[in-house]
């Protein structure tokens, strides 16, 4: 990174199609931070960050006070002072650090963020109620395509239970299942739920627990006949290695935003399978410009559908061109490199701080 020419953040609120309902409440927009920067080459990278309270402890006030703050001092920084600095944001606040990150890491490394012709597959989302609301719902993924789906549960064991097996019969064994619970249950709901549970067709069951409650993740772990997946427990390598040493995961999920760069996202994944463990990617409240660039990153490393499809759930997109979905998958543009449409992005802008002249008009990375 030479020293930057301009930098900008912007705060965005972005509408979702409908309510994306989660154990810790419904997600009616995206609270997002977009970063822009460029350096007097010319090149221009770019970055987002999607704040959701509850699943990280990061405010979008915070977040966006920190993101205004750190614009302004990174400017006349040097690159050696930059990169110190974006670490020590990192570790207290990853998702806004995130959105700088990649952008700096854009103009490092330009070529790492051109697409190559990839098919990324896609999991679909089952939030239909009652059974013949959910067939009609799962009759409609598999035709579009998808050969996974994720449910959400996490509210209570008995009706949660009963989702499931709505599901199960539904799905007739034509598709996997991932189960979601966002750390809605304690330890003793989430052994009671696994007990209950018919593996059929179950691919995983993610983060039954509060992220910090090992002992409850390796309880429910121990008495679970399905694999279990930790997310919200995960936040760097030492809690990579740590979920491996108590055994208390066969999957682990990983997300752009929690890694800062495509670089250390990429060596997490790597760090996950030489332990034994699985990796699924991907994060369903971002916005486009996050789901590509996770798209990236999936690119030959992972082989199980992602969970990049927040873009899905938007009524708009920030990048010049729409993400294009098809048959169940994200269908990457061979040599498309990321660029911001302005309009949209100051269609959905509360506010931004620009640094520099050419702040306000970014370009695609050379």
């Amino acid at each position: 990174m030479d020293r930057l020419d301009s930098i900008a953040a912007y705060r965005l609120q972005v509408p979702l199609t409908k309510p994306y309902r989660l154990a810790f409440g419904a997600v009616e927009r995206y609270d997002t931070i977009v970063v822009t920067a460029t350096h007097d080459s010319g090149r221009t990278g770019l970055g987002e960050a999607t704040v959701l309270t509850g699943y990280t402890d990061e405010t979008i006030d915070d977040a966006w006070s920190v993101a205004k703050r750190f614009a302004s001092s990174l400017l006349d920084m040097p690159a050696a002072a930059g990169r110190a600095a974006l670490r020590e944001l990192a570790g207290t606040h990853p998702f806004t650090a995130t959105a700088f990150g990649t952008a700096l890491e854009m103009l490092d490394a330009p070529e790492r963020f051109r697409a190559p012709a990839l098919s990324v597959p896609l999991v679909g989302l089952v939030d239909a109620k009652g059974h013949e609301a959910i067939a009609r719902q799962l009759d409609a993924l598999l035709e579009t395509g998808y050969r996974t789906v994720k449910i959400k549960v996490g509210f209570d064991v008995g009706a949660d239970l009963e989702f499931v097996r709505a599901v199960q019969r539904a799905g007739r064994s034509r598709v996997r299942i991932r189960i979601d619970a966002n750390q809605g249950y304690t330890a003793e709901q989430g052994v009671a739920f696994v007990r209950g549970l018919e593996p059929d067709s179950i691919e995983l069951f993610e983060q039954p627990c509060a992220a910090g409650d090992w002992d409850a993740h390796r309880a429910v772990a121990r008495a679970s006949g399905v694999p279990l997946m930790l997310d919200e427990s995960i936040y760097g390598l030492p809690d990579i290695e740590k979920a491996a040493s108590l055994e208390c995961a066969q999957f682990i999920k990983v997300k752009l935003m929690k890694f800062v760069t495509l670089d250390a996202l990429a060596g997490a994944i790597e760090r996950i399978q030489a332990l034994g463990m699985q990796a699924v990617l991907g994060n369903g409240v971002a916005c486009d410009i996050g789901c590509l660039l996770e798209a990236l990153v999936a690119a030959g490393r992972i082989d199980n559908a992602g969970e990049m499809n927040g873009f899905l759930k938007t009524t708009g997109t920030l990048l010049d061109r729409p993400l294009a979905f098809e048959d169940g998958a994200l269908e990457l543009e061979p040599g498309y490199t990321p660029r911001i449409d302005l309009d949209s992005v100051q269609r959905y802008c509360v506010d931004s701080i620009c640094c520099g002249a050419a702040a306000a008009a970014p370009s695609a990375a050379a």
